[in-house]
Order: C-alpha cells, then sequence, then structure tokens
C-alpha cells in the first residue's frame, strides 16, 4: 500500500490574537520597591512607593501569578531590559552595601 501525503512537515497552527480591554477608570501607578513571596501555587508581587527621606511608604498595586506566568513574565522582563539598553545604553546598578541606600539617595549626596 503506498501513502500518497506529500513530503512536507505539518503547518503549525498560528497562534490565536487576543484583544485586551483597557478600562478608561484604570491608574497608572509608580513604584520604586518590589516584595517578592510565593507558596507552592503562586507568586505575589507587591509593588511600593517610598519617598526619599520619609519613614513610610505605601503599597501601590499587588500582582499575584501562577509560578509559570512569573518565569514567563522574568523571561519577558530580561528581553525588554535587553531591548532598552541596546537602545539607550547599559543600566547601571551601584554598588553599595546596603541596597536602600542606592534607592533613597540622590547621586552625589554624601552618606552621613
Amino acid at each position: 500500500m503506498t501513502d500518497n501525503t506529500p513530503d512536507t512537515p505539518p503547518v503549525p497552527p498560528q497562534p490565536t490574537r487576543i484583544s485586551i480591554d483597557l478600562p478608561k477608570e484604570l491608574k497608572a501607578v509608580y513604584a520604586n520597591v518590589a516584595f517578592i513571596n510565593f507558596t507552592p501555587a503562586e507568586m505575589v508581587l507587591d509593588f511600593a512607593q517610598v519617598l526619599p527621606r520619609t519613614p513610610r511608604g505605601a503599597l501601590t498595586a499587588r500582582v499575584i501569578m501562577s509560578p509559570i506566568h512569573a518565569k514567563l513574565l522574568h523571561a519577558a522582563l530580561g528581553q525588554n531590559l535587553a531591548n532598552f539598553e541596546r537602545q539607550f545604553g547599559e543600566i547601571r546598578i551601584p554598588h553599595r552595601t546596603n541596597l536602600a541606600d542606592d534607592f533613597f539617595r540622590f547621586p552625589g549626596e554624601e552618606e552621613k
């Protein structure tokens, strides 16, 4: 018996395009601090805003996602940071002993 199928590989299905609605009342928030916690089933990303020389901050957003979605977000952030650096140059991270000082001290400001 002969097989009449061509020797071409099967065509993979095209990805489905998804439309995302942007609510008019959605507010953008600024965050300069992130806290990350996890359980076996989820990753919790808390974003906060802390202003320099203030003793308190405010939580501005919480995002909860599955570990696989967090890993995909990690890959997407890495890819976008690489694209950003190709376009605008390297993002330099200061190297001090106290990471909080890097975020909340103005450039050139002396340590107390």
